[in-house]
């Protein structure tokens, strides 16, 4: 193929994709990319502690790792989300070694006050955040129990006295 062809040929294998409507692909790309949703709340319920249940889910879904559920009126949680609020360190900590998204949620779990003071002087209304069904950073802080107690006693000192807000 000599210069002229090649260009010829390019003209029009681009001008054959501008005549074709975008949305064809666009919709495809986005069936074909979209988890299923009862699949994500499977998963995430199975971060509540179905330590194996997650494990297989995350082996056969990779892209599960990070998917919020939504349990209704926005009431979002991941996997990680589920085994910060309920105490679960070690199925937490496998998540974040996978590579899920932690958060200050998390961090009030591991009792980080490295992460919790910086972010409270940089956002202070953070103190008052709600995490998964409306669990606060100081309900999690309690279920961190002993290696939390620091984060527990500083979050008190700031004001923080509830531990789960109603969401609906």
């Amino acid at each position: 193929m000599n210069r002229s062809q090649f260009i010829k040929t390019g003209i029009i294998t681009t001008s054959a994709f501008a005549l074709v409507p975008h949305s064809v692909f666009s919709k495809k790309q986005q069936k074909e990319t979209q988890l299923d949703k009862k699949v994500v709340a499977e998963f995430v319920s199975a971060g509540h502690g179905k330590f194996d249940k997650v494990k297989e889910l995350l082996a056969e879904y990779p892209t599960l790792l990070n998917a919020a559920h939504d349990w209704k009126n926005g009431d979002f949680e991941t996997a990680l989300g589920a085994a910060s609020h309920v105490g679960h360190k070690k199925l937490a900590q496998y998540l974040i070694e996978k590579g899920a998204q932690a958060n200050i949620f998390t961090a009030a779990l591991f009792g980080r006050i490295d992460i919790i003071k910086p972010m409270l002087d940089l956002f202070p209304a953070s103190l008052h955040a709600i995490g998964p069904h409306g669990f606060t950073l100081l309900h999690h802080a309690q279920r961190g129990g002993d290696d939390a107690q620091e984060v527990n006693d500083f979050l008190v000192s700031l004001g923080a006295k509830e531990t789960k807000i109603a969401l609906y």
